[in-house]
């Protein structure tokens, strides 16, 4: 081949080469700012998922530590529930032990009234046939005796043969020191001459035997209370003769101090 047909083909295959390496250059340079801007969008993603997450672990920590305060809460008001019921569990048990003190107290204070009331009926016996009655209701003992045993008529001046009951009564008082003693005077709705009216005769009656008791029959005077309750306390209706008699009568009221009974228990405990 010429030496000038071999210098034409050598410029031809350099300028070929010159063109591959351009083109291939270029398609380098596509294909590094291709990579280039698929990694930006990656890591902008990643950024931005970052951030949605940490904002989550955010909202996250702030449930648990809200959810850990209300359970810190809960125990602490458990707790609190539990020893106020441990507590209330106690003071029951307290007043139970002496709610059965009481009755246990009480309960002897019964039966010893019940020996209260034989020991009256056997001392007044003698007397029962005079109007005098020994009742027991609810925990108290009434013994009433008939005005006509103690008085004349429209008088407060106890007789000899009222005393004598008085003095048989008193010795079962004397018996039992504790039992507190009320005296109440009662009347028919008859007016009597040179009396004020009935409430005056039925307190200066029930005074009477109070003093008779206390003074003649040493029976402690701190027991004793004297009561006038006129013709406002009748047990029959005051129409007959036979209803006024009911009426006129003096109670002789005993019952246990409860008060000091309860206070007793208190004490106690």
């Amino acid at each position: 081949m010429p030496l000038e047909n071999k210098s034409i083909c050598h410029f031809k295959t350099n300028i070929m080469l010159q063109k591959l390496a351009l083109a291939s250059t270029i398609t380098l340079l596509c294909v590094a700012s291709f990579t280039s801007c698929v990694s930006s969008k990656k890591y902008k993603s990643a950024v931005a998922q970052s951030d949605s997450l940490r904002t989550a672990n955010s909202d996250l920590t702030a449930k648990v530590n809200g959810l850990q305060k209300e359970l810190d809460d809960s125990k602490a008001n458990a707790d609190k529930a539990s020893k106020d019921l441990a507590a209330y569990k106690q003071d029951c048990e307290a007043t139970k032990q002496k709610l059965e003190a009481a009755r246990g107290k009480m309960q002897a204070e019964y039966d010893n009234l019940q020996e209260v009331a034989k020991k009256i009926e056997e001392a007044v016996a003698d007397f029962k046939s005079k109007g005098v009655d020994v009742v027991t209701k609810d925990g108290i003992i009434y013994v009433d005796m008939a005005d006509n045993l103690l008085y004349k008529t429209g008088s407060w001046s106890v007789n000899k043969e009222g005393k004598k009951a008085l003095g048989a009564l008193a010795s079962a008082l004397n018996d039992y020191p504790k039992l507190k003693v009320v005296v109440q005077g009662n009347t028919d709705d008859k007016k009597y001459k040179n009396i004020w009216d009935n409430w005056t005769l039925s307190t200066e009656r029930a005074n009477e035997v109070v003093r008779i008791l206390s003074d003649k029959y040493k029976v402690d005077a701190t027991r004793l209370t004297a009561a006038g309750k006129g013709k406002y306390n009748p047990v029959e209706d005051n129409a007959s003769e036979a209803g006024r008699a009911k009426n006129r009568r003096t109670e002789i009221i005993l019952n246990p101090d409860w008060e000091k009974i309860w206070e007793s228990v208190q004490s106690s405990k």
